[in-house]
C-alpha cells in the first residue's frame, strides 16, 4: 500500500503563496488577525500528524474488511471508531463551525485543505466526516436556533454524525421524482415515510447518534422539485433536554456490495412514520439542500484531487525503486543491473501527468473555496456576486474535471506497478476503485456538463463565462510583457479566443436544435477544465519565477513547479484540440441511429 506523505509545501505554496491566504483574509473582520501563517501551518501539520499515523494506517484493512451489517446494525471496519473519537478530541469537527454553538469559526479554505489530506490517506473513512459537515452546513444556513441548540451542537463536538438523503430507487438525479412522505402531527413534528438508497455513512457505529437530512413532500406538495421540504430525522429521538431517548423508526436494510470505498456504510435507508422536524420553508427543501450538495460537489472534487495524488505518490516511489532495463540513451545508474523505470520517457510522461493534475486540482479546489469565503464573510455586495458567479459557474468543472483527471491518475498508478498494479498487496487498485465512484455520487460528470453548458453558460447568456475570461485577460494584461510568461500568455490567448468562439457556436447551433447542448456538454467540460487548469498553471507559473528571483529558498521547489507548468501546456493542454473539433462536429452523428437501430 502506498505510504501516505502530506504534500505539505505544496499546500502552503497555494495557500500562502499563490492565494495569499494572510493578506486577503484580513479584509474580513471574522478572520483579522487570525490567520497568520503560523497558525495555518500549525493546523496542517496537525492534520498531517493525524492522516499519516491514524487514519492511513487503516486504509487498506479498511478497506479488506469492509461495513458489516446485522439486524440493522452496522459494524464499521475495525479502528474506524477510534479514530473518530481521536478526530473529535483533536476539535477537527469543528472548525469551520459557527463559534455561537461550539464552534472554531475557521474559514473553509483551511477545511479544504485538511479535507484533501484525510481523503488522500483514506478515502472511506473522510466520507463519514464529509458528510457530517455538509449536514452541520445545512443546520447553519436553515436551522431554527431550537434545531441548532440540539443537533449542530452535537455535530460540532463529533458525537454525532450526519448525511444527506436524496436519491430514491426511481429518482436519482432527477429529484422532482421523489415519493418520500411528510406528514405532519399534532406536535408540529412530521411522519417521515419512504425508502433511500446510496445513504453514505447512512448507519454506523462511529457515534450513538446520526443526524439524516432528508427530502420529502408534505401532503399539499405540488408536482417536481417545487414540491419537496427538507427534514431533520434523528437515527435516535431526543427528550426535551436534547438527550437521546428512544430509537426512531429509520432502520438500514442493506448496505451496498460496492467496487471501492468498503470502508464507507453505502445505506438504503426505511422511514416508517419516523419522526422529522422541517427545515426552511415548506417546498423550499431543494434550495436549502443546495447548501448541502454544493458542499458535497466540492468535497468529491477533493476526493478527485486526492486520488491523483495518492496515486502520485505511490506510483512516483516504485518508479523509483523498480529495476527493468537500461535509459535509451545509456545506463543512468551503472553500478545497478538495470535503470529504476523512472528513466524511461513513457513513464515519466505518467509521473508528470499526475503531478500536473495533482497540483492544478488542488489550486482549483482551494481557489474556489477561497471564494467560498468571500461569499460567506466579504461585506461588500459586487465582491460576493462576483465570487458567487465564479463559483457557481467553477463548481461544475471542479467537480468532474477533477474527478475524471483523478481516475486517469489513478489508472496511470497501476500502469507504472505493470502487473503488480493488478495485484491488491501493492494498493494501487484500491485507489483506482476507490476513484472511479467520484464521477458518479454526486452527479455524473454528464450531468455536470448539462449543467454547466445549459445552466451556467447558456441560460446566463454567457455571463458567467464572462467572469472567467475576465480573470484570463487580467492576467494577460499584467504580464504580457514578461518573457518568462510568454508561452503560457500566447496559448492563453488563443485559448480565450477559441473558448468564446465555441461557446457561441453552440449558441447558435442549439437555437436550431437543443440536442447541440447535449452533444457538445461532455467535450465542452473538459475543454473548460483545462483551460482553467491553463490560467491556474500560469499563475503558479508566475509565482514561481517571482521566488526565484527574490529568494535563494526552495529554489529545487519552484523550478520543478515551473517544469511542471511546461510540461502541462506542452502535453496536456493540446487535449483541448481534439475537444474543440468533437464539439464541431455537432450532434448530427451522434443522434443518427434510430433506438431501433442499437442493435446487436
Amino acid at each position: 500500500m502506498p505510504v501516505y506523505q502530506a504534500p505539505l509545501r505544496d499546500m502552503q505554496f497555494v495557500l500562502h503563496e499563490l492565494l495569499e491566504v494572510e493578506t486577503t483574509y484580513q479584509q474580513f473582520h471574522d478572520y483579522k488577525d487570525m490567520l497568520s501563517t503560523e497558525v495555518i501551518n500549525q493546523y496542517l501539520e496537525a492534520a498531517a500528524d493525524f492522516c499519516e499515523n491514524e487514519i492511513a494506517l487503516l486504509n487498506q484493512s479498511g478497506d479488506q474488511h469492509g461495513c458489516r451489517l446485522h439486524e440493522g446494525v452496522v459494524t464499521t471496519p475495525r479502528g474506524f471508531k477510534a479514530a473518530h473519537q481521536k478526530y473529535a478530541e483533536l476539535g477537527f469537527p469543528s472548525l469551520t463551525a459557527d463559534p455561537e454553538y461550539g464552534g472554531q469559526g475557521m474559514p473553509t479554505l483551511l477545511r479544504i485543505a485538511i479535507s484533501e489530506m484525510l481523503c488522500g490517506s483514506n478515502w472511506s473513512w473522510a466520507m463519514y466526516q464529509g458528510l457530517s459537515h455538509g449536514a452541520m452546513r445545512t443546520l447553519e444556513h436553515h436551522g431554527t436556533p431550537e434545531q441548532k441548540q440540539k443537533f449542530l451542537s452535537k455535530l460540532i463536538t463529533g458525537e454525532w454524525t450526519g448525511t444527506m438523503c436524496l436519491t430514491e430507487s426511481h429518482a436519482g438525479s432527477d429529484l422532482g421524482l421523489i415519493r418520500t412522505k411528510a406528514e405532519p402531527n399534532a406536535d408540529g413534528s412530521y411522519a417521515i415515510s419512504g425508502e433511500k438508497i446510496f445513504i453514505s455513512a447512512g448507519e454506523h457505529d462511529l457515534t450513538e447518534n446520526i443526524v439524516h437530512i432528508v427530502l420529502a413532500r408534505l401532503p399539499d406538495a405540488p408536482a417536481g422539485t417545487k414540491g419537496i421540504s427538507l427534514f431533520i430525522v434523528p437515527k435516535f429521538n431526543l427528550d426535551e433536554a436534547g438527550n437521546i431517548a428512544d430509537r426512531n423508526a429509520v432502520l438500514c436494510t442493506s448496505i451496498e456490495h460496492k467496487m471501492g470505498i468498503h470502508g464507507n456504510a453505502t445505506c438504503a435507508l426505511h422511514f416508517d412514520r419516523a419522526i422529522g422536524y422541517l427545515i426552511g420553508p415548506p417546498h423550499r427543501g431543494l434550495n436549502c439542500m443546495f447548501t448541502f450538495m454544493n458542499t458535497a460537489r466540492i468535497g468529491t472534487a477533493v476526493q478527485g484531487l486526492a486520488a491523483s495524488q495518492i496515486a502520485f505518490q505511490g506510483a512516483l516511489a516504485y518508479a523509483k525503486d523498480r529495476l527493468a532495463m537500461r535509459g535509451l540513451t545509456g545506463a543512468h545508474y551503472p553500478e545497478k543491473n538495470a535503470d529504476p523505470i523512472i528513466v524511461h520517457p513513457a513513464v515519466r510522461n505518467m509521473l508528470m501527468t499526475q503531478k500536473a493534475f495533482a497540483e492544478g486540482g488542488r489550486a482549483l479546489v482551494y481557489f474556489l473555496a477561497q471564494h467560498a469565503d468571500i461569499i460567506e464573510k466579504s461585506n461588500d455586495p459586487a465582491q460576493i456576486q462576483h465570487s458567487d458567479e465564479l463559483l457557481a459557474f467553477l463548481t461544475p468543472i471542479a467537480k468532474a474535471f477533477l474527478t475524471e483527471t483523478g481516475n486517469e491518475s489513478a489508472k496511470h498508478g497501476i500502469q507504472i506497478f505493470g502487473g503488480h498494479g493488478f495485484i491488491v498487496e501493492h494498493g494501487m487498485e484500491q485507489i483506482a476503485r476507490d476513484a472511479r465512484i467520484s464521477t458518479l455520487y454526486e452527479g455524473t460528470t454528464e450531468i455536470q456538463s448539462i449543467d454547466l453548458l445549459a445552466r451556467k453558460v447558456l441560460k446566463s447568456k454567457g455571463k458567467l463565462l464572462n467572469n472567467m475570461l475576465n480573470l484570463i485577460d487580467a492576467f494577460i494584461a499584467a504580464h504580457h510583457a514578461d518573457p518568462a510568461l510568454s508561452l503560457y500568455i500566447e496559448k492563453l490567448i488563443a485559448l480565450k479566443g477559441e473558448w468564446l468562439n465555441l461557446t457561441q457556436e453552440i449558441t447558435t447551433v442549439a437555437k436550431q436544435n437543443p440536442e447541440e447542448i447535449g452533444a457538445a456538454s461532455v467535450d465542452y467540460l473538459y475543454y473548460s477544465g483545462y483551460v482553467v487548469f491553463a490560467y491556474l498553471w500560469a499563475k503558479m507559473a508566475q509565482v514561481a519565477y517571482e521566488k526565484q528571483q527574490n529568494t535563494a529558498q526552495d529554489t529545487r521547489f519552484y523550478a520543478a513547479k515551473i517544469k511542471t507548468a511546461n510540461f502541462f501546456f506542452d502535453k496536456l493542454l493540446t487535449r483541448t484540440q481534439s475537444h474543440a473539433a468533437s464539439i464541431k462536429s455537432g450532434a448530427s452523428s451522434v443522434m443518427a441511429l434510430s433506438e431501433e437501430d442499437f442493435a446487436f
